[in-house]
């Protein structure tokens, strides 16, 4: 019996036989359990009110507000499971780093890590550089009752070409420099941002997450080989951090169609797939005992209605023989998406789906 197959002594019970922790688990499910990433954003108007003139890193930190932008897609979709509103700077934020996320841009970080002594600006995580993540979970899932709470983190590799390259990056040649160029330092530093992403996932989950996802966003910039021998033992290092919590653990990337196998063999429970690759074909990837999760095409969604119904189906259908499958995007929900187009794509597999 695997860590995840039993409720953990401290752990949420109300959430075990949800549809969606028991996908996780490939258990039978009454129906394909859905939910999005990005879900809780910009594609929502009551989202866009409450956070009128709140700068984002702001709202962040403020335990209510958190709760109130977490339940939004879950009262509007009846998604299966809510995402715990955050950013992935959030945890570097909180140590110190001076870092601002700039509307339209993203992450910047005044002064980018690029040497050995950068390094002292790193210092641990505790729960208390973070109280409002612990009051905004309890919040939440007081409120959630049966609906599973998914916690997050960045993973080492995309916090890493935030800190380095300053800001997002399409070429991330300043990271990839020091990879190649000063390998020591580069998993000294990976090193370092597992310690504080671990414990970023550690006080979700003992606030209450029934999950944990880690957003590895931009480790599509890389081939399998530098993915072994420079990334993953890092993400490793984070996924066995909490592995003895008993929570399921996603692991998810963009373009990741080449390394899906490796991201499964770091721990996770259940593999991300984005929309590149279908699911009977990522499933043979990433190899039997993992759960997978996706992947849908979030552009498709601007398509009419039926053209959805019918994308969603093809993915349904390649989904068929998996252990286990948790229905998402193969991306977040973009901030043009009509609110209304989720609803009905939740309710359509809900109905496609129900056993």
């Amino acid at each position: 019996m695997s860590a995840i197959d039993r409720p953990v002594q401290g752990q949420p019970t109300a959430t075990y036989d949800s549809a969606f922790l028991r996908a996780c688990r490939r258990e039978p499910v009454p129906h394909t359990p859905v939910w999005f990433m990005r879900q809780a954003g910009r594609s929502l108007p009551e989202y866009r009110k409450v956070r009128e003139g709140i700068p984002m890193l702001e709202s962040c930190t403020r335990p209510e507000l958190i709760t109130e932008i977490t339940l939004q897609p879950v009262r509007r979709h009846g998604v299966d499971a809510a995402i715990y509103f955050s950013d992935i700077v959030v945890p570097l934020k909180a140590i110190g780093i001076d870092l601002d996320i700039k509307p339209g841009i993203g992450p910047v970080v005044e002064q980018p890590i690029r040497s050995r002594a950068d390094l002292a600006r790193l210092r641990d995580l505790t729960p208390e550089d973070v109280p409002y993540v612990t009051e905004a979970v309890r919040l939440l899932t007081a409120e959630l009752g049966g609906t599973p709470l998914i916690g997050f983190a960045g993973a080492p590799f995309t916090l890493a070409s935030y800190l380095i390259e300053g800001g997002p990056s399409r070429t991330y040649e300043h990271t990839k420099a020091i990879m190649y160029g000063d390998p020591q330092l580069w998993a000294d530093l990976l090193d370092r941002l597992a310690e504080i992403t671990s414990a970023f996932l550690k006080v979700q989950i003992e606030a209450g997450a029934s999950a944990v996802q880690l957003f590895d966003s931009w480790a599509g910039a890389l081939a399998p080989a530098e993915y072994r021998r420079s990334v993953l033992p890092a993400s490793a290092k984070v996924l066995r951090a909490v592995e003895g919590y008993g929570v399921p653990r996603i692991h998810f990337g963009v373009g990741t169609g080449e390394l899906l196998s490796l991201m499964g063999e770091a721990g996770a429970d259940v593999v991300g797939v984005d929309w590149r690759v279908p699911l009977d074909e990522a499933v043979r990837r990433v190899g039997p005992g993992k759960a997978l999760q996706g992947n849908l095409d979030p552009a498709v969604l601007f398509a009419p209605r039926e053209a959805v119904e019918a994308c969603t189906l093809e993915v349904l259908d390649a989904a068929a023989g998996l252990e286990g499958h948790i229905f998402n995007l193969g991306h977040g929900v973009m901030p043009a998406t009509d609110p209304d187009a989720l609803t009905r794509l939740v309710d359509h597999v809900h109905r496609q789906t129900a056993r």
